[in-house]
């Protein structure tokens, strides 16, 4: 099986590259991330692949294999080079030991329960010392942990807000609202808030927030600097279901962010070769302001 799986890996590096390929393995995730990189006249010069078996289910004739795989990507765009690196989790089935299906797992929901919560600026405590949002150790922190988890904070099935609060409590955005999940922005005694983990509250929470942790809605994703925030509404309903983080720009001066759930890092932030991409997305550009940059 493990023999099975490693040459798949090497036919999509071989297939990352434009290289020969077998029609047996060609995944079209490749082909739609390699047609999104054309679109700004970036390609993909070098690339690894490493899988790690996570788990292993056998069941007479058949098995099932779970495992993640690492993709490192060297992309060339107009002289400048830059790294991507993302994390897949993927399914492979086995019949009496010959691979017959390998997928991709889809990202678990959030809950809807969670998803649209009553939201308020006041708070109990009435905490309003100021901050000064320091962007460079924001980034730094998404570098640290874009494909681990810090274990001074609760670990979600759907991470990405998680993971962004992390990073911009990092960069000196102060926690208030406690014990309220409705009110403020808190992670605390293995309780949080709704705009702490969820990403429809938490681009809620930015703009609408007076102090403490605040931000403004900018106009195109251009306008964004390191440690500001992307909201993706993939289906375009209106609820907003991932969190990025800016921490690097192309050649072209936009944005390159780094997410969890499905982990990655300096991605081209407009996600069209991703699978939860749909025609309808729609987006939000959230740059944190804080008392220097009101």
């Amino acid at each position: 099986m493990r023999d099975q799986l490693q040459e798949l890996l090497e036919q999509r590096v071989l297939q990352i590259v434009s290289m020969p390929r077998s029609p047996l393995h060609e995944c079209p995730d490749i082909e739609l991330k390699k047609q999104s990189l054309g679109k700004r006249s970036a390609e993909i010069v070098k690339a690894k692949a490493a899988g790690r078996i996570k788990h292993k289910l056998e069941e007479q004739e058949n098995a099932t294999v779970l495992y993640d795989v690492h993709f490192q990507y060297l992309i060339r765009q107009k002289g400048l080079f830059y790294m991507e690196e993302e994390v897949e989790k993927r399914r492979a089935e086995f019949y009496k030991g010959v691979l017959i299906k390998d997928e991709k797992l889809k990202k678990p929901a959030e809950n809807l329960k969670e998803a649209l919560p009553a939201l308020s600026d006041e708070t109990g405590d009435q905490d309003r010392k100021g901050f000064v949002y320091d962007r460079l150790k924001a980034v730094q922190y998404a570098e640290r942990w874009w494909n681990d988890y810090n274990p001074a904070y609760k670990k979600f099935e759907v991470d990405c807000t998680n993971y962004i609060s992390q990073c911009l409590h990092f960069g000196g955005a102060p926690m208030r609202g406690y014990p309220n999940r409705s009110n403020g922005w808190w992670m605390q005694n293995n309780n949080w808030s709704y705009s702490w983990s969820v990403a429809n509250a938490l681009r809620l929470h930015i703009p609408g927030s007076k102090y403490g942790l605040r931000g403004k809605v900018v106009a195109s994703a251009d306008k964004l600097k390191l440690g500001d925030v992307v909201c993706y509404d993939f289906q375009g309903d209106g609820r907003f279901d991932h969190t990025t983080i800016v921490t690097g720009h192309d050649a072209d001066g936009m944005p390159l962010v780094n997410a969890h759930t499905y982990n990655s890092r300096m991605r081209y932030w407009a996600y069209e070769d991703s699978t939860a991409y749909t025609p309808n997305i729609k987006y939000k550009f959230l740059t944190i302001t804080d008392d220097q940059n009101d």
